[in-house]
Formats: structure tokens, C-alpha cells, sequence
């Protein structure tokens, strides 16, 4: 598989945060969504942000800005499907999609999931990690790769009413695959949903987490 374009999922409420845009909040002397732009963009060959409302609240990034195409803020389905018509447009045949506030995700994700997907034919490949300590492996379903050829039957269920990833996903060819913790009970996809896992990561970028 070619090197694939990756889509970051900024268009949620964040109501968790008190609303507005997380990826805009400072962590250390960057923006989260800035730090997740350079975890991203060196391995992908093209990037886009999906993002609703206004778009000249973000900054002048030298990527597309690409809004959910069902109304209603609908949950992240929806930027994946607005992830699809933007690669469809520029003759893509899949995406990678991952979520703006996960400042330290992985460095081999686009890799990884790619090679996967391309070794079981699968049409969806997940990201999953495993706690060394518990053993539990935990699915993380916006850290994806999906092939553009499933835009429509996508869009078909959104506006069916269809809002779970997992339960869409589940319908098509889907492998997932495993990526390793770099501590003992950490999670390489550590996301930011509230004021106390903003404290977190700052903490963790203290003590050198990239």
C-alpha cells in the first residue's frame, strides 16, 4: 500500500473541557493539536483536519479544513465519512483518521496499521494497546485506517441513525492491531477529555513522554 493521508478528528463539542476547541488549549509551549500535527505529519503523505463551525478560529494551517457532511454534530463517524469524500476528491484509496487531543501517540501508527491492513486485506484496521500490568486490551477505534470505497455505506447508516464505530466497523472486514505501552500501565494513546488529564499530560511531558 502507498503512503496514505491521514485525517485528524477535531470536530467534537468537548463539553468535558467546557466546550470549545481542546486542540487550541496550551500543553507545554504548544497547542495540543499542534503536538499531534508533528507526531502525524511525517508519516503520511498528505493531512487534513476535520473540524465544524468557524473555520477561522484555527490557525492558518497548509491543510485542508474539511467539515462533517451529516448536520448535527453526530459524533466522530461523521469525520471519518467527511475523511473519505475529501480522499475520494483526491483520488485516495483509504485514509488514516486519529484524534486531536492524543499528543503522544504512536510513531509507527500510519505504518503499522498500514502494513496490516494491506497483509490481512482487511477493509478497517484498529489501533489497540494492552496494559503490561492488567493485561486488558483496550480498542481505540478513531485510530484507524479505512478504505474510501465504504464512503457510502457509511453514509447510508449515519443517516440511519448509526453512531457507534465499533458497531459500523463490525459489519466489514476488520483486523486490529496492537501497539505496545511505553511504561507499565501508560497508554501510548492517552487522550485529553478533561482539566484533570490536561494537568496529566503536562506531567507527563515533564518527565520527558513525547
Amino acid at each position: 500500500m502507498t503512503r496514505l493521508p491521514g485525517v485528524i478528528l477535531a470536530g467534537g463539542l468537548s463539553r468535558r473541557m467546557g466546550g470549545g476547541d481542546k486542540g487550541l488549549i496550551n500543553l507545554g509551549n504548544k497547542t495540543i493539536l499542534a503536538r499531534v500535527i508533528d507526531k502525524i505529519e511525517p508519516q503520511v503523505s498528505a493531512l487534513a483536519i476535520n473540524i465544524n463551525g468557524d473555520h477561522s478560529r484555527f490557525p492558518k494551517y497548509p491543510y485542508s479544513l474539511i467539515a462533517d457532511s451529516i448536520d448535527g454534530f453526530v459524533g466522530p463517524l461523521a469525520g471519518v465519512l467527511a475523511g473519505m469524500d475529501w480522499a475520494f476528491k483526491n483520488n485516495y484509496e483509504a485514509i488514516i483518521t486519529l484524534a486531536a487531543d492524543t499528543p503522544f501517540l504512536p510513531d509507527d501508527l500510519v505504518e503499522r496499521l498500514a502494513a496490516f491492513a494491506e497483509r490481512e486485506n482487511s477493509q478497517i484496521t484498529m489501533a489497540s494497546a494492552r496494559d503490561p500490568i492488567t493485561g486488558e486490551v483496550r480498542v481505540h477505534p478513531t485510530f484507524s485506517l479505512w478504505n474510501v470505497n465504504l464512503r457510502e455505506d457509511l453514509r447510508k447508516e449515519l443517516l440511519a441513525g448509526t453512531r457507534k464505530i465499533i458497531r459500523w466497523a463490525e459489519r466489514h472486514e476488520l483486523s486490529y492491531v496492537e501497539f505496545k505501552t511505553k511504561k507499565p500501565g501508560e497508554d501510548p494513546f492517552f487522550n485529553i477529555n478533561t482539566p484533570q488529564d490536561l494537568i496529566d499530560a503536562e506531567d507527563k511531558l515533564t518527565n520527558g513522554l513525547r
